[in-house]
């Protein structure tokens, strides 16, 4: 299995109605790309200085799951049109969990 695991930080100026926006929009995705095996998201508790505004982890099966996830459309028209204009920082990372 595969994890997936993405931070962000935003633009400033970023409100919180734009996070709740952002939310739902990640909240819609499992229901509608089948790959996805499990999927958490939620916004940093500034328990820590530095930290990235939001994180999600989600797990796949194989790889290629994980690639069709990836190149989903539902998946790109997220990061097009809901992520990136709110988008300053991206970092992800992808690894096996057996």
């Amino acid at each position: 299995m595969i994890r997936h695991v993405v931070m962000f930080r935003w633009k400033a100026g970023v409100t919180a109605a734009d996070v709740e926006a952002i939310a739902a929009a990640l909240s819609g995705l499992p229901g509608r790309i089948a790959e996805i095996r499990s999927f958490e998201h939620g916004p940093d508790l500034h328990a820590v200085d530095g930290n990235a505004d939001y994180a999600v982890a989600a797990v796949f099966d194989s790889i290629d799951d994980f690639l069709t996830y990836r190149n989903h459309p539902a998946h790109m028209a997220f990061l097009t049109d809901v992520l990136a204009p709110r988008l300053e920082q991206r970092l992800a990372v992808q690894f096996d969990v057996g």
